[in-house]
């Protein structure tokens, strides 16, 4: 099969990221008139271990075909068979989204077979290594994949704080890079969490998302743009738990007027304890264990970490006005904040698949 390798500069990536825009595989030009007739456009599936060692400004594209497909979590992955300059066949791993969001882009895992003929553009690997993040696809005979993931309408009404939620995009800034882009953009850090982030290897065993460790408080407000949130009052219990997909987190947050345990006393998810103020659940989290990279760009989070959290319906009770402060003195100078509206999302499934050490650790790499 011949196949043709083609490395955009930055500007025309940025070109060929708009919504409006087709990019072509048949020559550099970039002409809108030129429509790749099989091309659909997916914003760029981001990853979950990090973007970092991931080139991010280029896109290769190529043809090739599809041995596997695996249907698994935090990642769904293709290996493609296709051939390189010298015309000698080679493997591509290619990563694509969670189960989770895959679904909600109208995938299935039989969207795509071993043996089907596509054409990819990835964003590969800045080591050399054949291995890449999806930003397109297209199978030969037309056979189109949706690209958007379905969100609500904003037309439901909730009562509560209570029920499922996920992130009104257009309510914050977009950070280029996805979840470490915001922290990168936001974080105010010091001189140890720069250097931390300078010395670590995100394709290495001491990268905390290859073992399925997670992301602790904030990370599931933050991914709140893919994976829904699910907000559950158990009043008999005096308890509120805090649920996502990403990593199929279920946080309890104590409402009995409890203290935090003694500062030796560690969780990996912290210890969360709320209250009402007025109509505004407050969510108070400390006492987290030591993390490697809860930010996906190699700076840590100390045992001093702590998060507060503020949930408020809107009064038309379609949304959730949600934000939080995040301070960690060993590796920042100051406090972080963000802000951010939930839609109410009761039509849409929590898809709660727990992380796959396998699947997980794949981006490492031999």
């Amino acid at each position: 099969m011949a196949v043709k390798y083609y490395s955009l500069s930055k500007n025309q990536l940025n070109f060929c990221s708009r919504r409006d825009s087709f990019c072509p595989f048949g020559g550099i030009a970039i002409n809108k008139l030129l429509i790749c007739v099989f091309l659909i456009f997916t914003p760029a599936l981001h990853a979950h271990h990090s973007d970092v060692g991931i080139d991010m400004d280029s896109i290769l594209a190529f043809e090739g075909k599809v041995l596997d497909f695996n249907w698994r979590n935090p990642h769904v992955y293709m290996i493609i068979e296709t051939t390189n300059e010298q015309q000698e066949l080679v493997e591509w791993e290619v990563q694509l989204g969670s189960v989770s969001t895959s679904i909600r882009r109208g995938w299935s895992e039989d969207s795509v077979k071993p043996g089907d003929e596509v054409t990819v553009r990835v964003h590969p690997k800045n080591n050399g290594q054949r291995y890449a993040i999806l930003e397109t696809l297209d199978i030969a005979g037309q056979r189109r994949l949706t690209s958007s993931i379905a969100v609500p309408d904003g037309s439901a009404v909730s009562t509560s704080v209570a029920g499922k939620w996920i992130a009104d995009e257009s309510s914050f800034p977009d950070y280029p890079g996805g979840y470490d882009g915001l922290f990168r953009a936001l974080l105010p850090l010091n001189e140890k969490a720069e250097q931390a982030a300078a010395d670590f290897d995100p394709f290495s065993k001491a990268n905390p998302n290859a073992l399925c460790m997670g992301r602790p408080v904030p990370g599931a407000f933050v991914s709140t743009n893919l994976y829904l949130m699910e907000i559950k009052i158990l009043e008999d219990q005096n308890i509120i738990m805090i649920n996502s997909e990403r990593d199929a987190e279920e946080r309890t947050v104590y409402m009995d007027g409890r203290p935090h345990p003694d500062q030796e006393t560690l969780f990996p998810k912290g210890h969360s304890i709320g209250h009402w103020e007025d109509d505004t659940l407050v969510v108070d989290t400390t006492n987290f264990s030591f993390h490697r990279s809860p930010y996906q760009f190699g700076v840590p989070s100390s045992t001093q970490k702590h998060v507060i959290e503020r949930y408020r319906l809107n009064e038309y009770g379609t949304r959730l006005e949600a934000e939080f402060m995040l301070e960690d003195p060993e590796y920042l100078t100051g406090s972080m904040t963000h802000s951010r509206t939930m839609l109410y999302s009761p039509e849409l499934e929590m898809y709660m698949n727990k992380c796959e050490p396998e699947s997980a650790s794949r981006f490492l790499g031999s």
